[in-house]
């Protein structure tokens, strides 16, 4: 790549086991994070059309929440986490997900909240007060300019790109690396939903309603990961967002939620063989859909965050269909990781489906690390966040590799001091390495929810919730945040490289800073020019939204704000 253009947007099709998944399952993220809206969470690997549409849905949300909140003098916005669908504040009740489930779980799973009609409506709707309208001005004007980058990004897409998965923005061509099952359209479907845009909607669900059952009996080779967390959430989201699991009828366009959870029973009974084909409880990595069978990856060896990055997606299938099956067999893999050895609860990288076990020595909060980390707490909570019940294994494990990642992992760089996670490539005996993946800043939005476990910080310390432990893991997220957001501060594009190097008292390499000369963390920040392209990857996107639920404080919006703007200026240079 050009030094002159380190962060230009190029046709790349990106590596699918790098891309974190979405942190998730947009279902938790409505689960835990949402007052109104939604939030999980490759490594999604998917384009960064894809991912550009999904940061335009965090960015929206954050811009109706905000809004629609009141603030203190201190900026910081009064509300809670939990509002609608008769979730107050500090209720910690659970919704039912029927008693046939009660043997199964010893709670149901927590359901997404869900929007009111009146949420549901225009665009405007959230002012009630005219008092408010100046104020709340700037937010609706900033909100549609994100609708409107998204509904140029889908124009775009249609326009070149329909049913394929990917749109290559630059050749103006469709492209399906991850299957052919459409996965931008389903992937885009319940963003559509929450923006109200309405179009959308009926396009992208009536091509799921006439192509999509088809494509899942005559499609060849899908990757288990990617699929779960894009198509079988994509379409769990929308059989939430349409009235689903509450035996409603559709509040939106398109088909019948009934199609989206049938749909996605068809796709989950296929991916199934990865688990029912593997000798031990880790399944494969790949699915032949038209044969209904299961084979590792070329290796051998599967990656050990994939395969703990399916269970709020199965789980949730199984609540909302009535067959235990879906979760059953995702569980059994976290079940299985429990037993394992550990260093202080970090983990390697990869896992053997064959023998079981870990392989190699490599740790790392990046690519095919993370999100076992992230699950672990949103499958807690999921489950119903009991310290005591037949899933506390998990918030045990999670834990443990906190204070793992704070022992192990956590250093300051110089000379101004930004808090990073680094790697240690050959295990906890072996060198330090300064390197952080922009894939790891899941990780302050994760050390926030765990900490507060999904209610205000407000609200927690009202109570007297947070224990000591809690609370450095707070202060740890805002500190990885803000490195997360000097990443993108310290280029002279504002966009994030896909790899930062930290200057520390061990390593440092000379003329290879970000490029703006303003920021003070210049020489803080090392950018290699391999690394030196950005995927619009969400992750600190989600985090500072994140952040902003639990924290209240208002600069966690102005600073997705910030980022998000380059990304809609190099939206607007392609289709």
């Amino acid at each position: 790549m050009s030094k002159s253009l380190p962060y230009s947007m190029k046709d790349v099709h990106y590596d699918n086991a790098k891309f974190r998944h979405r942190s998730c399952f947009k279902m938790i993220t409505q689960t835990m994070l949402t007052s109104n809206l939604k939030r999980d969470f490759i490594s999604c690997s998917t384009g960064k059309f894809l991912v550009l549409l999904m940061i335009g849905g965090l960015a929206y949300l954050m811009l109706t929440n905000t809004s629609s909140g009141h603030s203190d003098s201190n900026g910081h916005a009064k509300g809670v986490i939990f509002k609608e669908g008769g979730i107050k504040e500090g209720d910690k009740s659970i919704m039912d997900g029927g008693n046939r489930f009660r043997r199964f779980w010893r709670k149901p799973p927590r359901l997404p909240p869900r929007l009111s009609p009146d949420e549901k409506g225009s665009n405007n709707s959230f002012i009630h007060d005219p008092v408010k309208l100046n104020a709340d001005s700037k937010w609706i004007a900033r909100q549609q300019s994100v609708k409107k980058a998204f509904i140029h990004a889908w124009s775009g897409y249609k326009k070149y790109a329909m049913g394929f998965d990917e749109l290559m923005p630059l050749s103006h061509r469709g492209v399906d690396g991850l299957g052919g099952l459409g996965a931008t359209i389903v992937d885009a479907l319940d963003t559509a939903m929450i923006m109200g845009a309405d179009e959308v909607v009926t396009e992208a669900g009536s091509w799921i309603e006439t192509h999509l059952s088809h494509r899942i009996k005559e499609k060849g080779q899908v990757n288990l990961f990617e699929t779960t967390i894009r198509v079988l959430g994509g379409l769990l989201s929308a059989y939430h967002l349409s009235g689903g699991e509450q035996g409603m009828n559709s509040t939106h366009m398109g088909p019948k939620s009934i199609v989206y959870l049938e749909t996605a029973k068809q796709l989950a009974d296929l991916l199934l063989s990865a688990f029912t084909s593997s000798p031990t409880p880790i399944p494969f990595s790949d699915v032949v859909l038209r044969d209904h069978s299961a084979h590792p990856a070329p290796d051998g060896q599967s990656s050990t965050s994939e395969v703990s990055t399916l269970q709020l997606e199965f789980n949730y299938l199984s609540t909302v269909s009535g067959d235990p099956k879906y979760g059953m067999e995702a569980m059994k893999v976290l079940e299985h990781l429990k037993t394992l050895p550990k260093v202080e609860g970090l983990v390697p990288i990869y896992i053997s489906p064959h023998s079981g076990e870990f392989s190699g020595e490599n740790i790392r909060l990046g690519s095919r690390g993370d999100s076992y980390y992230e699950y672990l707490i949103k499958v807690w909570l999921q489950q119903g966040a009991e310290r005591d019940g037949n899933f506390k294994y998990l918030y045990d494990m999670y834990e443990e590799a906190t204070k793992g990642i704070r022992h192990l992992l956590v250093q300051k760089s110089i000379p101004k001091g930004l808090v990073f996670v680094g790697e240690l490539p050959s295990g906890s005996k072996g060198a330090f390495s300064p390197k952080m993946d922009h894939l790891v800043c899941f990780l302050p939005g994760t050390l926030a929810l765990g900490a507060t476990k999904g209610i205000t910080k407000e609200k927690a310390m009202k109570d007297n919730l947070l224990t000591f432990e809690d609370l450095e893991n707070l202060k740890l997220a805002e500190d990885l945040a803000k490195t997360c957001f000097e990443m993108y501060s310290v280029t002279s594009t504002g966009l994030a490289p896909e790899i930062a190097y930290f200057h520390t008292e061990d390593y440092f390499e000379q003329g290879l800073d970000g490029g703006n000369k303003s920021s003070e963390y210049m020489n803080d920040i090392i950018i290699k020019y391999a690394d030196r392209h950005n995927l619009l990857r969400p992750e600190t996107v989600e985090s500072l939204f994140v952040l902003y639920r639990i924290t209240e404080n208002l600069k966690y919006v102005l600073k997705v704000l910030q980022a998000l703007h380059c990304f809609l200026i190099q939206s607007s240079l392609s289709v």
